[in-house]
Protein backbone atom coordinates (compact mmCIF):
# COMPACT_ATOMS: atom_id res chain seq x y z
CA UNK A 1 0.00 0.00 0.00
CA UNK A 2 2.81 2.39 0.93
CA UNK A 3 4.65 1.80 -2.35
CA UNK A 4 1.36 2.25 -4.23
CA UNK A 5 0.83 5.73 -2.75
CA UNK A 6 4.41 6.74 -3.57
CA UNK A 7 4.00 5.38 -7.11
CA UNK A 8 0.79 7.36 -7.67
CA UNK A 9 2.50 10.57 -6.53
CA UNK A 10 5.48 9.72 -8.75
CA UNK A 11 3.23 9.37 -11.80
CA UNK A 12 1.50 12.67 -11.01
CA UNK A 13 4.84 14.47 -10.55
CA UNK A 14 6.17 13.04 -13.81
CA UNK A 15 3.04 14.22 -15.63
CA UNK A 16 3.35 17.72 -14.13
CA UNK A 17 7.04 17.91 -15.04
CA UNK A 18 6.21 17.08 -18.67
CA UNK A 19 4.56 20.50 -19.08
CA UNK A 20 5.96 22.56 -16.18
CA UNK A 21 9.59 21.86 -17.26
CA UNK A 22 10.95 23.22 -13.94
CA UNK A 23 11.28 20.87 -10.97
CA UNK A 24 10.61 23.52 -8.37
CA UNK A 25 7.42 24.58 -10.12
CA UNK A 26 6.41 20.92 -10.47
CA UNK A 27 6.82 20.38 -6.73
CA UNK A 28 4.74 23.50 -6.01
CA UNK A 29 1.95 22.33 -8.33
CA UNK A 30 2.02 18.84 -6.80
CA UNK A 31 1.85 20.31 -3.30
CA UNK A 32 -1.19 22.40 -4.22
CA UNK A 33 -2.91 19.37 -5.77
CA UNK A 34 -2.33 17.31 -2.61
CA UNK A 35 -3.58 20.15 -0.42
CA UNK A 36 -6.73 20.53 -2.52
CA UNK A 37 -7.40 16.79 -2.20
CA UNK A 38 -6.94 16.95 1.58
CA UNK A 39 -9.05 20.10 2.07
CA UNK A 40 -12.36 18.22 2.69
CA UNK A 41 -10.64 16.18 5.43
CA UNK A 42 -9.20 19.32 7.02
CA UNK A 43 -12.61 21.04 7.03
CA UNK A 44 -14.25 17.94 8.51
CA UNK A 45 -11.63 17.89 11.25
CA UNK A 46 -12.22 21.61 11.87
CA UNK A 47 -15.97 21.12 12.30
CA UNK A 48 -15.38 18.23 14.69
CA UNK A 49 -12.97 20.35 16.74
CA UNK A 50 -15.51 23.18 16.88
CA UNK A 51 -18.23 20.81 18.13
CA UNK A 52 -15.82 19.44 20.73
CA UNK A 53 -15.19 22.95 22.07
CA UNK A 54 -18.92 23.56 22.46
CA UNK A 55 -19.56 20.18 24.10
CA UNK A 56 -16.53 20.35 26.40
CA UNK A 57 -18.34 22.06 29.35
CA UNK A 58 -21.03 19.34 29.31
CA UNK A 59 -18.38 16.62 29.25
CA UNK A 60 -16.53 18.22 32.19
CA UNK A 61 -19.80 18.40 34.09
CA UNK A 62 -20.34 14.66 33.58
CA UNK A 63 -16.76 13.92 34.66
CA UNK A 64 -17.18 15.94 37.86
CA UNK A 65 -20.61 14.56 38.68
CA UNK A 66 -19.49 10.94 38.45
CA UNK A 67 -15.87 11.40 39.53
CA UNK A 68 -16.29 8.73 42.24
CA UNK A 69 -17.88 6.21 39.87
CA UNK A 70 -15.63 5.62 36.79
CA UNK A 71 -17.94 3.00 35.31
CA UNK A 72 -21.01 5.24 35.52
CA UNK A 73 -18.92 8.12 34.21
CA UNK A 74 -17.90 6.11 31.13
CA UNK A 75 -21.52 5.06 30.55
CA UNK A 76 -22.82 8.62 30.81
CA UNK A 77 -20.13 9.97 28.49
CA UNK A 78 -20.86 7.27 25.93
CA UNK A 79 -24.56 8.09 26.22
CA UNK A 80 -23.75 11.79 25.72
CA UNK A 81 -21.69 11.03 22.60
CA UNK A 82 -24.49 8.89 21.22
CA UNK A 83 -27.22 11.46 21.88
CA UNK A 84 -25.17 14.21 20.24
CA UNK A 85 -23.97 11.99 17.38
CA UNK A 86 -20.38 12.87 18.16
CA UNK A 87 -17.18 10.87 17.98
CA UNK A 88 -14.23 12.05 20.13
CA UNK A 89 -11.91 10.77 17.39
CA UNK A 90 -13.66 12.84 14.70
CA UNK A 91 -11.05 15.60 14.88
CA UNK A 92 -8.10 13.20 14.72
CA UNK A 93 -9.26 10.67 12.12
CA UNK A 94 -9.03 12.97 9.06
CA UNK A 95 -5.51 13.95 10.11
CA UNK A 96 -4.54 10.29 10.50
CA UNK A 97 -5.92 9.54 7.04
CA UNK A 98 -3.86 12.26 5.38
CA UNK A 99 -0.59 11.38 7.14
CA UNK A 100 0.31 8.45 4.80
CA UNK A 101 -0.12 10.76 1.80
CA UNK A 102 2.08 13.46 3.30
CA UNK A 103 4.80 11.00 4.35
CA UNK A 104 4.72 9.30 0.94
CA UNK A 105 5.13 12.70 -0.71
CA UNK A 106 8.06 13.44 1.62
CA UNK A 107 9.63 10.09 0.63
CA UNK A 108 9.22 10.85 -3.06
CA UNK A 109 10.79 14.31 -2.81
CA UNK A 110 13.64 13.08 -0.64
CA UNK A 111 14.49 10.33 -3.15
CA UNK A 112 14.02 12.33 -6.37
CA UNK A 113 17.35 11.17 -7.91
CA UNK A 114 16.26 7.56 -7.47
CA UNK A 115 12.93 8.09 -9.22
CA UNK A 116 14.29 10.41 -11.92
CA UNK A 117 17.81 9.26 -12.71
CA UNK A 118 20.23 11.46 -14.65
CA UNK A 119 18.19 14.62 -14.10
CA UNK A 120 19.24 18.06 -12.89
CA UNK A 121 16.81 19.30 -10.25
CA UNK A 122 16.68 23.08 -10.26
CA UNK A 123 14.14 25.73 -9.23
CA UNK A 124 14.61 28.44 -11.87
CA UNK A 125 18.24 28.79 -10.80
CA UNK A 126 17.17 30.12 -7.39
CA UNK A 127 17.85 26.71 -5.87
CA UNK A 128 20.29 25.10 -8.34
CA UNK A 129 19.87 21.61 -6.88
CA UNK A 130 16.76 20.57 -4.97
CA UNK A 131 18.35 17.30 -3.84
CA UNK A 132 21.07 18.87 -1.66
CA UNK A 133 20.68 20.09 1.94
CA UNK A 134 21.41 23.50 3.49
CA UNK A 135 24.11 21.80 5.55
CA UNK A 136 25.87 20.52 2.46
CA UNK A 137 25.64 23.89 0.70
CA UNK A 138 27.02 25.71 3.76
CA UNK A 139 30.38 24.11 3.04
CA UNK A 140 30.38 25.82 -0.38
CA UNK A 141 30.23 29.26 1.18
CA UNK A 142 27.59 31.71 2.45
CA UNK A 143 26.90 33.19 -1.00
CA UNK A 144 26.05 29.81 -2.55
CA UNK A 145 24.18 28.62 0.54
CA UNK A 146 22.08 31.80 1.04
CA UNK A 147 18.98 30.68 -0.98
CA UNK A 148 19.01 27.37 0.89
CA UNK A 149 19.32 29.14 4.25
CA UNK A 150 16.36 31.38 3.37
CA UNK A 151 14.34 28.27 2.49
CA UNK A 152 15.36 26.78 5.85
CA UNK A 153 14.30 29.91 7.77
CA UNK A 154 10.95 29.90 5.99
CA UNK A 155 10.57 26.23 6.93
CA UNK A 156 11.04 27.11 10.62
CA UNK A 157 8.94 30.29 10.65
CA UNK A 158 6.02 29.03 8.59
CA UNK A 159 5.77 25.88 10.72
CA UNK A 160 5.12 27.88 13.91
CA UNK A 161 2.82 30.56 12.43
CA UNK A 162 -0.35 28.39 12.77
CA UNK A 163 0.47 27.83 16.46
CA UNK A 164 1.10 31.54 17.04
CA UNK A 165 -2.15 32.37 15.24
CA UNK A 166 -4.09 30.05 17.56
CA UNK A 167 -2.43 31.55 20.66
CA UNK A 168 -4.08 34.91 19.89
CA UNK A 169 -7.33 33.56 21.33
CA UNK A 170 -5.64 32.28 24.49
CA UNK A 171 -4.79 34.16 27.66
CA UNK A 172 -2.70 33.65 30.75
CA UNK A 173 -0.71 30.47 31.29
CA UNK A 174 -2.10 28.74 28.21
CA UNK A 175 -0.97 31.55 25.88
CA UNK A 176 2.47 31.60 27.51
CA UNK A 177 2.80 27.83 27.10
CA UNK A 178 1.88 28.02 23.42
CA UNK A 179 4.44 30.77 22.77
CA UNK A 180 7.13 28.75 24.53
CA UNK A 181 6.18 25.71 22.52
CA UNK A 182 6.45 27.77 19.33
CA UNK A 183 10.00 28.86 20.16
CA UNK A 184 11.06 25.28 20.93
CA UNK A 185 9.38 24.07 17.75
CA UNK A 186 11.14 26.65 15.59
CA UNK A 187 14.53 25.55 16.97
CA UNK A 188 13.64 21.93 16.24
CA UNK A 189 12.61 22.82 12.70
CA UNK A 190 15.93 24.54 12.09
CA UNK A 191 17.77 21.49 13.37
CA UNK A 192 15.69 19.07 11.29
CA UNK A 193 15.73 21.21 8.15
CA UNK A 194 19.52 21.57 8.17
CA UNK A 195 19.80 18.05 6.73
CA UNK A 196 16.64 17.98 4.61
CA UNK A 197 16.86 18.23 0.80
CA UNK A 198 15.84 21.60 -0.59
CA UNK A 199 12.98 19.94 -2.50
CA UNK A 200 11.47 18.78 0.79
CA UNK A 201 11.89 22.26 2.30
CA UNK A 202 10.19 23.77 -0.76
CA UNK A 203 7.28 21.36 -0.37
CA UNK A 204 6.86 22.18 3.33
CA UNK A 205 7.18 25.92 2.71
CA UNK A 206 4.42 25.89 0.09
CA UNK A 207 2.28 23.45 2.08
CA UNK A 208 2.48 25.54 5.26
CA UNK A 209 1.77 28.76 3.32
CA UNK A 210 -1.37 27.07 2.04
CA UNK A 211 -2.27 26.03 5.59
CA UNK A 212 -1.82 29.55 6.95
CA UNK A 213 -3.92 31.13 4.19
CA UNK A 214 -6.56 28.44 4.59
CA UNK A 215 -6.60 28.95 8.36
CA UNK A 216 -7.03 32.72 8.10
CA UNK A 217 -9.63 32.87 5.33
CA UNK A 218 -11.43 29.50 5.43
CA UNK A 219 -10.85 27.38 8.52
CA UNK A 220 -11.66 30.18 10.99
CA UNK A 221 -15.00 30.87 9.32
CA UNK A 222 -15.85 27.17 9.14
CA UNK A 223 -15.07 26.78 12.85
CA UNK A 224 -17.11 29.82 13.86
CA UNK A 225 -20.09 28.62 11.82
CA UNK A 226 -19.84 25.07 13.20
CA UNK A 227 -19.65 26.39 16.78
CA UNK A 228 -22.67 28.65 16.24
CA UNK A 229 -24.71 25.78 14.78
CA UNK A 230 -23.77 23.45 17.64
CA UNK A 231 -24.58 26.08 20.28
CA UNK A 232 -27.96 26.69 18.63
CA UNK A 233 -28.67 22.95 18.52
CA UNK A 234 -27.85 22.58 22.22
CA UNK A 235 -29.97 25.60 23.11
CA UNK A 236 -32.98 24.12 21.30
CA UNK A 237 -32.45 20.60 22.62
CA UNK A 238 -34.99 19.35 25.18
CA UNK A 239 -33.87 19.80 28.76
CA UNK A 240 -33.18 16.53 30.52
CA UNK A 241 -33.76 16.35 34.24
CA UNK A 242 -31.60 13.92 36.13
CA UNK A 243 -33.92 12.74 38.85
CA UNK A 244 -32.50 10.60 41.62
CA UNK A 245 -35.29 8.80 43.43
CA UNK A 246 -34.85 8.10 47.07
CA UNK A 247 -35.96 4.82 48.50
CA UNK A 248 -38.87 5.13 50.88
CA UNK A 249 -38.10 3.75 54.30
CA UNK A 250 -40.67 1.46 55.80
CA UNK A 251 -42.60 2.99 58.66
CA UNK A 252 -42.02 1.32 61.99
CA UNK A 253 -45.03 -0.68 63.14
CA UNK A 254 -46.55 0.18 66.47
CA UNK A 255 -46.03 -2.41 69.10
CA UNK A 256 -49.16 -3.80 70.62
Amino acid sequence: MWDAIVNVLFQILRLIQSFATDWGLSIIILTIIVRLILTPLVLKSTKSTARMQVLQPKLMEIQQRYADDPQRQAEEMQKFYSENKFSPLGGCLPLLIQMPILIALFTLLRDLPKYFEGTSFSFYGILPDLTVTPGAMWVEGIGVALPYLISLLLFALLTIIPTLYQSRNQTGQQASSMRTMSIVMSIMMLWMGWNLPAGVLLYYDVSTMWQVIQQVFVTRRVMEKAKAEEEERLANAPIEVDVVRRERKARPHKKN
